[in-house]
Formats: structure tokens, C-alpha cells, sequence
């Protein structure tokens, strides 16, 4: 279920967060690595960024017809977490489903409760235990639920968790986010907020950001700021190895290969990328969704 926005950075205890993540042990085993990736260390955290494109009913590419195809990537990739853009509560509810009983899920949609598009966020309770989260909005009242002030074509906003790992014992924090595919300026300034938001977090803590930004990489000020401002680096340059680049959003038309990125996963310096994907998975000319999963294999 999603949970409810009206308390503010809610924070977990350790006696719930232990009941939440019951253990890590058996996580080797469990867990099925990038098969492009080959095994990877046991404190290697598998992160994901998929705008899932929203629940349809109507084909082609209705929700139906895709959801085989997610489920299979999602069982076959394992990520311990992804932050995920567009889903629908039903939808939502269909991953929560098809990922199984070790994985869980926080937010909450951008009208309030289980209304709207959610910036959801799915974890491995395995190897990850939420210790605090709170979702915003992207406008002047990022606290005014499905406030909209910047010109913003439709509502968008924010979810963040401060994480605790079972494997290394470290914290970190992940925000998730999608902005604005129309206006240049709400994205520019959704951009400053988030950066900006960012010193109410602990400073020691690093940080993991994960979104569909509806920009290029390098080739837009968005970019720029959350680099800049937000003291980020790109996990697919750093990375040591990656895959082919593609275009992150193909829309159902034929891939482009070296493409705009416009789905991202971001993380302070200090970060290692052993290894970043744009996942192409596809069957029977039926992708998953409209964008391709970003994914990074990082050290923490």
C-alpha cells in the first residue's frame, strides 16, 4: 500500500526497519546478477532508474501485452533497488506481485494517496532497510500536496529514502524524481530544489539520485545543476565497463544507438560504478515500456 503523505521525514526504527528487511543472509545465492555483468562482489549494490510508462488498457503496448515482458526482466536482472517513474497504483501493485515476497515498495501518487502517477521507489528487504523517507512536491510548496507553481505540464515531485545495508552496515540516501516534460524553466528550477534539499540530509551519507530528467545528458542546464549543484557525478561516465548506449526513451520505434540519455542515475563522488547498463530487453518486438531501463552495479 502506499503510504500516506501527511507526516513529514518519517523515520523508521530499528526494531520496525529489522522487521521490514529480516536478513541478508543466503543474498548470494538468492541473487542473479546482470547476466552482461558477470558476478560481482558481495557489498555491489544493483540500482535501477525505469519510467515504467504509465498502465494502459488500450494497445498496442497496453499493460497486458507488457507486463510478461517486465516481469521477466525484473526476476532476471534482481536489482535490490529501483526507482521507478509513471507507475499506476494497479501497476504497481502487478510489480509488487510479479517481483515476490522479497521485495517491498514506498509511495505515494503526486494527487495524494493512491491517486496519480507515483515516483515509487522498490527494494530488496534482503540486503536494504528503510530507516526514514518523506516525499515533496516540485513547485514553491514542495510540502502542499500536488502543489503546482512553476508551469510544470503536469504535477511532479519527489520520493526519498535514507537506506540502511544489511551487507556493508553502511546508510545512504536515494532520491527519485521525473521532471517535467515541457517546460524548460520547471525543470531548471525542480533541478535547484532538489540540489538544494539536499543539505537537509546528512552530510556524511551518500547519496544515490535516480530519475527521468526529459533532458540530454551534457547538452542541457538541468544536467549541469545536478552535477554542479548537487555535487553528482553520472554513474554511466564514471563507470569502469558499460554496455552499448542507447537512447533512453525509444517510444516503441526502433532503438538509437548513442541516442539522448535522458534517464539517469546520479551519486557523490566517493561512489565506485563498476558497471552501468541501458538494459534493451525486448520479446517478440515487445518492450517492457517506452524508456529502457538505466541500470548501475555500485560500490558504496
Amino acid at each position: 500500500m502506499p503510504e500516506s503523505p501527511l507526516s513529514r521525514r518519517r523515520a523508521l526504527g530499528t526494531a520496525a526497519a529489522a522487521a521490514l528487511a529480516p536478513g541478508a543472509a543466503g543474498l548470494s545465492a538468492a541473487r542473479a546478477d546482470s547476466p552482461a555483468h558477470g558476478a560481482g562482489d558481495e557489498d555491489e549494490l544493483h540500482v535501477m532508474s525505469f519510467n515504467l510508462r504509465y498502465a494502459s488498457a488500450t494497445p498496442p503496448h497496453s499493460w497486458p501485452e507488457r507486463r510478461p515482458v517486465m516481469r521477466t526482466l525484473l526476476r532476471a536482472e534482481e536489482p535490490h533497488l529501483v526507482g521507478t517513474q509513471e507507475g499506476l497504483y494497479r501497476q504497481l501493485l502487478d510489480i509488487a506481485g510479479d517481483l515476490g515476497r522479497h521485495h517491498a515498495w514506498i509511495g505515494v501518487g503526486r494527487q495524494g494517496g493512491s491517486k496519480d502517477e507515483f515516483m515509487a521507489v522498490f527494494y530488496d528487504i534482503r540486503r536494504l532497510a528503510p530507516v526514514a523517507f518523506d516525499h515533496y512536491w516540485l513547485s514553491d510548496e514542495p510540502y502542499l500536496i500536488g502543489s503546482n507553481t512553476w508551469g510544470n505540464a503536469v504535477l511532479r515531485m519527489v520520493t526519498w529514502v535514507r537506506f540502511r545495508d544489511l551487507v556493508t552496515g553502511g546508510e545512504f540516501y536515494h532520491v527519485n524524481t521525473h521532471l517535467d516534460h515541457v517546460s524548460q524553466e520547471a525543470r531548471e528550477r525542480s533541478a535547484d530544489l532538489i540540489t538544494r534539499r539536499f543539505t537537509e540530509f546528512d552530510a556524511a551519507l551518500p547519496r544515490v539520485v535516480t530519475g527521468d530528467f526529459n533532458v540530454p545528458a551534457h547538452r542541457n542546464p538541468v544536467y549541469d545543476a545536478m552535477l554542479a549543484g548537487g555535487g553528482l557525478a553520472d554513474t554511466w561516465d564514471t563507470a569502469e565497463r558499460r554496455s552499448d548506449a542507447y537512447a533512453t526513451f525509444h517510444g516503441y520505434r526502433p532503438l538509437v544507438p548513442d541516442g539522448d540519455r535522458i534517464d539517469w542515475i546520479l551519486v557523490t563522488p566517493g561512489v565506485r560504478t563498476r558497471y552501468a547498463k541501458i538494459n534493451t530487453y525486448e520479446r517478440g518486438g515487445q518492450f517492457p515500456s517506452d524508456h529502457l531501463p538505466v541500470q548501475a552495479f555500485l560500490q558504496i
